[in-house]
């Protein structure tokens, strides 16, 4: 059970749908109401999210055991290029749970009307 969650894709997966979930929610508290700030947030959330899952996986690299200078033996910008690929392929997991959070907030609005 200990190598499903460290070694496996549960935990990651675990972790980037939750970051999916309170990225938005956190965003939400320091904009304010309305369809502009709305769309703004759904903006901000996805590219901190694909910046945050790309660092998440570089952590998960370092924390297998891959020191940063294997991880940039071939070069800074073809390491950006593979952990931009991998942050934009967790997509499949954030993405949906980011817009039905997104989709949720103007239930919270207390001045604006949607």
């Amino acid at each position: 059970m200990s190598d499903l969650l460290s070694d496996a894709l549960l935990l990651p997966a675990i972790v980037i749908a939750a970051l999916g979930y309170l990225v938005p929610r956190l965003l939400a508290r320091a904009l304010p109401e309305g369809v502009k700030p709305l769309l703004l947030n759904t903006f901000l959330s996805t590219i901190l999210l694909f910046a945050i899952s790309a660092m998440f996986f570089v952590c998960l690299y370092l924390w297998q055991g891959v020191s940063l200078s294997e991880l940039n033996a071939s070069g800074l910008s073809v390491s950006v290029v593979f952990f931009g690929r991998l942050g934009l392929a967790s997509a499949i997991i954030w993405a949906p749970i980011m817009l039905l959070s997104v989709a949720g907030l103007p239930r919270k609005w207390v001045k604006e009307t949607w």
